[in-house]
């Protein structure tokens, strides 16, 4: 049978080949161009990587580009490929590997003499088998018929593979998402038995594995499967904190339950890995702050305290800062309230301000998954529609101080006031009076208002500035304060 090799891995072979020495496409590559026949189904490998009896000095020999900077044997042959897949084809001389005594990387690498050995030390049999140019397949390992009837099985001892690297143990869980596969019996205890070995592993590492697993559209059962194998504990604990929580008379799942829907909802509709990671952990906070049981439970401030719950567990696996603050943003203002007719121009204005016009798209996706996850039939009602047509109506209203007719060193030029928090108190002032009314965001006339603060005294200011403030948020007061207490969350 034929497979749809690239040209670029096809000459880097033929190189190795016509030197005298072996050379097998293995791992990913050839489980995606096998899963591709076995399930009818066009599967384009994401990976490719050739394995060889080749020493390192000899394949770096063979070709005029390469990279060699490990001590695992593998050299980067450089490509002059358009796809940035291609740009780098990795080749690994065939090698067995001894202890682990960090459950993750080799003690020592021994490079092997035959396919077979190398294949032999392998994750899972899907990934253990090989391919050479003329499509003929090597499988010791049982390979092609797991892929077949689709099994995650471990090569070898399951216990070993994974007290070789505890990486393993999420990529299991992964796979079997990724691939929607079952894992089998013994590996399956084995991953049960051994989860505790996980937190010998890197966050980071931990964090890919997450990553990759959160954005297949089975991420909701990933989750689950975690769960059942004891991995959660170590990947993330707080999630855990809802299982069994019930809620109250307007829902119909355990938080736990909720938020897995939730996830379920995004990564079936293709969002990105901020609305799905926000989607996920949007209710974290609710088993901290749960008051009372049954129908009439209430759940006062679970978006702030889930907030800064979510901050701590994106920052313990070592998401990027941006990512972090961007999700628990998200957390932190998903409980928004519009009623059409109730929110005025104003209060629409006062909502992007606080949430930011750059992070409304995102906001609406883990509003519409929390709904989903609720139980509702509708993702949009047309109470969000009519907030994106407002929020389209008001897009062009100044809405930061930076988008004011004045600044900081105008008002301190016009009132010869130097740096102090008195001239932040005047900007935040003049904010909340245009926000009100974005006529007023006129240079003559905010010159003329930034005259008459600066005759206050500094304590009047303050005391302005708090009386701006407590009127600020219509999304947070007054309506939403009743709709709230009526819902059972504040």
């Amino acid at each position: 049978m034929k497979y749809a090799i690239p040209k670029e891995i096809k000459k880097v072979a033929a190189v190795i080949r016509d030197a005298g020495f072996e050379a097998y496409l293995v791992g990913g590559c050839v489980r995606d161009l096998l899963r591709g026949t076995v399930h009818g189904e066009l599967v384009e490998p994401k990976d490719w990587d050739i394995a060889t009896n080749a020493k390192p000095e000899e394949v770096r020999g063979l070709f005029a580009d390469t990279v060699y900077e490990n001590e695992f044997g593998t050299v980067g042959v450089k490509t002059d490929a358009e796809d940035p897949a291609l740009k780098i084809i990795e080749v690994t001389t065939y090698r067995i590997e001894g202890r682990y005594s960090d459950k993750r990387h080799p003690d020592e690498i021994k490079f092997a003499k035959t396919l077979a050995e190398d294949l032999s030390r392998r994750d899972f049999t899907i990934n253990a088998i090989a391919m050479n140019g003329e499509g003929e397949i090597t499988d010791p390992c049982g390979g092609q018929a797991d892929l077949k009837e689709g099994i995650i099985r471990t090569v070898g001892k399951p216990e070993e593979r994974f007290r070789e690297d505890a990486l393993r143990l999420m990529r299991a869980v992964r796979f079997a998402t990724e691939l929607d596969f079952q894992i089998d019996f013994e590996t399956r205890r084995a991953i049960e038995q051994n989860a505790n070995l996980l937190e010998m592993i890197a966050k980071e590492r931990v964090r890919d594995e997450l990553i990759k697993m959160l954005m297949t559209e089975r991420a909701a059962a990933g989750i689950i499967l975690l769960e059942e194998l004891n991995l959660l504990t170590y990947v993330l604990p707080e999630l855990r904190e809802g299982l069994g929580v019930g809620q109250n008379k307007h829902h119909i799942y355990t938080v736990f339950e909720h938020n897995i829907k939730a996830l379920d909802y995004t990564a079936k509709k293709n969002y990105s890995l901020l609305v799905r990671v926000a989607s996920l952990l949007h209710d974290v906070g609710k088993p901290k702050v749960k008051q009372g049981d049954g129908p009439d439970s209430t759940f006062y401030n679970h978006e702030s305290v889930g907030a800064k719950i979510a901050l701590v567990m994106l920052d313990r696996l070592r998401f990027p800062k941006d990512f972090v603050e961007q999700a628990a943003h998200l957390v932190g203002c998903h409980l928004f309230y519009y009623n059409v007719g109730e929110v005025t121009e104003a209060g629409v204005r006062r909502f992007l301000t606080r949430v930011g016009p750059e992070n409304v798209e995102d906001l609406i996706k883990v509003r519409e998954a929390d709904r989903i996850g609720s139980g509702v039939p509708k993702a949009v009602p047309y109470k969000i529609r009519h907030l994106l047509f407002m929020i389209e109506k008001v897009k062009n209203d100044p809405i930061s101080a930076k988008m004011l007719k004045v600044n900081g060193e105008d008002v301190m030029k016009i009132t010869n006031i130097p740096a102090s928090p008195k001239v932040g108190q005047i900007l935040a002032i003049l904010l909340e009076e245009v926000l009100e009314n974005p006529e007023r965001n006129d240079r003559e006339k905010l010159e003329t208002r930034v005259r008459e603060l600066a005759e206050f005294s500094e304590a009047d200011l303050v005391v302005l500035a708090k009386k701006a403030k407590g009127t600020k948020e219509e999304f947070e007061s007054g309506v939403e304060a009743e709709m709230k207490k009526k819902y059972y969350v504040r």
